[in-house]
């Protein structure tokens, strides 16, 4: 199985440092949809892993997150790819739990459902803690400059971090 995971605020929509909050405020960003279509099509599992504390927060609930994942899955669709298991952490900063990026518990939920081992596979995202995610379980961090790369950026990156522009760019290295 060849699987991507990806960050989604930043590296598959746009960010805000006030949280996407609603349906109306969850805005693709330019290539990314297609980029995750062309990767299905071209037999890739392209799965999600997502820090959602704004539900924690009380700035939105969960039916609302479900109408934007809902949303990307019929995006990608509409472009003849599919889109995999996607799992969010509810969780404040605060509360401990093991799902929250950094902590690698959404990429292992990630691995049980698909039964793989998680070694070298690529977790796109667009801050440290993912990045972090990633190293905790041997994947292979990857950022991307889009959402809060670029600030990323500005900082040392754990080493054997990949840099892309954006998830278009991250297509068209995968992809021949």
């Amino acid at each position: 199985m060849k699987l991507l995971i990806l960050d989604r605020d930043g590296v598959i929509n746009q960010d805000s440092d006030a949280y996407i909050k609603s349906l109306d405020e969850w805005i693709p960003l330019p290539g990314a949809i297609a980029a995750i279509a062309r990767l299905s099509r071209a037999g890739w599992t392209v799965a999600v892993a997502t820090n959602q504390s704004g539900i924690a927060r009380g700035y939105y609930d969960l039916a609302t997150l479900e109408s934007m994942h809902a949303r990307l899955r019929e995006l990608v669709a509409e472009q003849g790819g599919e889109l995999g298991l996607i799992v969010h952490c509810p969780h404040g900063p605060d509360e401990g739990c093991e799902c929250r990026k950094p902590k690698p518990g959404m990429l292992r939920q990630i691995a049980a459902y698909y039964d793989v081992s998680l070694k070298g596979v690529w977790f796109v995202g667009d801050t440290r803690g993912d990045l972090e995610a990633a190293l905790a379980v041997d994947c292979q961090p990857v950022l991307v400059k889009t959402g809060k790369g670029e600030r990323t950026l500005a900082k040392a990156l754990p080493e054997g971090t990949l840099v892309f522009d954006d998830l278009a760019a991250v297509a068209s290295h995968l992809l021949p």
